[in-house]
């Protein structure tokens, strides 16, 4: 199983920022990170300066979202829908996107569901639940 370090993923989205920027072709999991990169233009100064990203791991800033954990959400959510795993997280998804009008802001919704998820099995110390996040997101899709 895969698992980059913070460093790793900063400098991931470091360079399908400059790829992007400059032209390059993208491979297609990148291609998936500079859209949401493009979505995303408040984290582009972010994004241009690895060193500055890379330095700046340790510092928590109270009320500040940190893009590259945002974007690797994004990416997340994106993968999880296009293989539909957990079972279920495409449709419930699709539907959030369809009530919402907004791809960009169901993955939004889905990421409190996710992260809460994560939150919760890394609180107690048991394996994610696929079901209980679908759920959640099934629920924001239902309602108004």
């Amino acid at each position: 199983m895969f698992n980059p370090s913070k460093a790793d993923v900063r400098r991931y989205f470091c360079a399908v920022y400059a790829k992007s920027r400059s032209g390059q072709p993208l491979e297609a999991l990148e291609t998936i990170a500079s859209l949401w990169i493009d979505e995303h233009p408040e984290y582009h100064a972010e994004l241009a300066d690895l060193d500055a990203a890379l330095a700046s791991m340790q510092q928590t800033q109270e009320g500040k979202t940190n893009p590259f954990l945002h974007l690797s959400m994004h990416v997340s959510i994106s993968e999880q829908c296009s293989i539909d795993q957990p079972r279920g997280i495409r449709q419930a998804v699709e539907l959030l996107t369809h009530r919402r009008d907004s791809l960009h802001d169901a993955h939004h919704e889905a990421m409190d569901c996710l992260g809460r998820m994560l939150w919760e099995s890394q609180r107690a110390a048991r394996p994610p639940d696929g079901e209980a996040y679908i759920a959640c997101v099934q629920r924001r899709a239902t309602q108004d």
